[in-house]
């Protein structure tokens, strides 16, 4: 019996005695657990200042790391919770400019279509036009019916193909100017129909702005189905010899374009009403259009006579 008795005091001082080491274990465990809160003495920097006055709340959207309990009443700094709260502004700042950046564009792109839709309305298509019809003379017969704001001609000068674009200030300008179908301007009645497309307009920085610039414009001829070999001496010497004497040229192009442009500037207004005549004629190996230039020669071109 003696024996019984000391085998189970035995066995529970050795269960004892784990259960001690257990919850020894266990309170290691909480110790070094504790150490990870982010919340704890350690994670403050060395530069902390105790004391700090507690800041708002975070909101829902918040990072895991609880930077304003830091600051609040854990010995944090004043600065861990300013710098969360700058961190969570600048990235909803970010998605807040994102959402106004693109409802911006799409505001302004609506107003585009809008005033494309506004431009074509007002505008009217007129087609097969005589080769003796200028833009001069066709805006002013078709200011009768309204304030024009823009005329462009288009196509072979020497072709009854030809066909314009006249806008209007207002739609009752258009509405009234399409009664005038079926009238003879030259030598062939035109049709007049409502437009599809709006006119292209010419970049406001190259129009004329002073009284010289306008008088230039009106010395100065665009012509184009340039053939890609003839050079600026080329095209001075073709309208030298049919107009008269040039005073600026302007020759352009690039690698897309299979022929070049050319902007002409004579040294009087006669030259260039004489160089609309030039239409159709060869200049090289291609027959090149000729028509008034809305913009003057820009003062940075060549020289005539260099190539």
């Amino acid at each position: 019996m003696a024996a019984v008795a000391e085998g189970s005091a035995s066995a529970a001082a050795a269960a004892a005695a784990k259960e001690v080491e257990y919850q020894a274990g266990v309170q290691k465990l909480v110790d070094l657990l504790s150490k990870l809160n982010p919340a704890a003495k350690e994670f403050v920097p060395s530069s902390a200042a105790a004391g700090s006055p507690p800041k708002k709340a975070l909101s829902a959207d918040a990072p895991v790391f609880d930077y304003h309990s830091i600051g609040a009443g854990n010995g944090g700094t004043k600065d861990s919770a300013t710098d969360a709260s700058f961190y969570i502004g600048n990235q909803q700042r970010k998605r807040g400019n994102g959402y106004i950046n693109q409802g911006r564009r799409r505001a302004i792109d609506r107003a585009r279509r809008a005033d494309r839709e506004d431009s074509i309305r007002r505008t009217v298509y007129v087609s097969e036009l005589d080769h003796t019809v200028t833009e001069e003379r066709l805006a002013d017969i078709f200011a009768t019916c309204g304030q024009v704001v823009d005329c462009r001609i288009c196509g072979d000068p020497h072709s009854v193909l030809r066909f314009a674009f006249i806008e209007f200030s207002d739609e009752e300008g258009a509405r009234t100017a399409l009664n005038l179908g079926g009238t003879v301007f030259g030598f062939y009645p035109v049709r007049v129909l409502p437009s599809k497309t709006a006119i292209l307009p010419v970049n406001p920085k190259f129009l004329p702005r002073t009284e010289d610039e306008k008088e230039m414009v009106m010395r100065t001829v665009y012509c184009t189905n340039i053939d890609k070999m003839v050079t600026l001496l080329d095209v001075k010497n073709f309208f030298e010899g049919l107009c008269g004497e040039v005073s600026r040229l302007r020759l352009l192009g690039d690698n897309v374009h299979s022929t070049r442009i050319a902007f002409v500037e004579f040294v009087h207004a006669e030259g260039a009403i004489l160089a609309l005549n030039c239409s159709g004629m060869i200049l090289g190996t291609l027959p090149v259009r000729v028509s008034p230039s809305k913009t003057p020669v820009k003062p940075r071109v060549n020289r005539v006579g260099s190539n």
